[in-house]
């Protein structure tokens, strides 16, 4: 299994931005961050594979970018013009998968978890 560490996370006021990373012990195609705030359901932000094509939540598009430096197996997110709402664990997901279209943001199919680390938007 690919093991995930997250970090990045802290406390910012709104308008302000954070830059999340992901390191990945061990290879895999396709890389994704979710985030899950307390009562809510975990979502899909942003997903990337290794040809690079990205996917983005609705919600997030135009304040986020995903990258990934696939030589190092690092993702990051770079997050911009934080709200309140944003505030949110935020997981790094992997599944060693290549999609016919974009990488999904459906959190069933990832295999491999991070623990999370926490953006508060205040």
């Amino acid at each position: 299994d690919v093991q995930l560490v997250e970090s990045g996370g802290g406390s910012v006021q709104a308008g302000g931005s954070l830059r999340l990373s992901c390191v990945s012990i061990g290879s895999t195609y396709t890389m994704a961050w979710f985030r899950q705030a307390p009562g809510k359901e975990r979502e899909g932000v942003a997903a990337i594979d290794s040809e690079r094509r990205t996917s983005y939540a609705d919600s997030v598009k135009g304040r986020v970018t995903i990258s990934k430096d696939n030589a190092m197996n690092i993702l990051y997110l770079q997050l911009i013009n934080l709200k309140p709402e944003d505030t949110a664990m935020y997981y790094c997901a992997a599944v060693d998968r290549r999609y016919t279209r974009y990488p999904p943001l459906t959190r069933d199919e990832y295999t491999n978890w991070g623990r999370g680390t926490q953006v508060t938007v205040s």
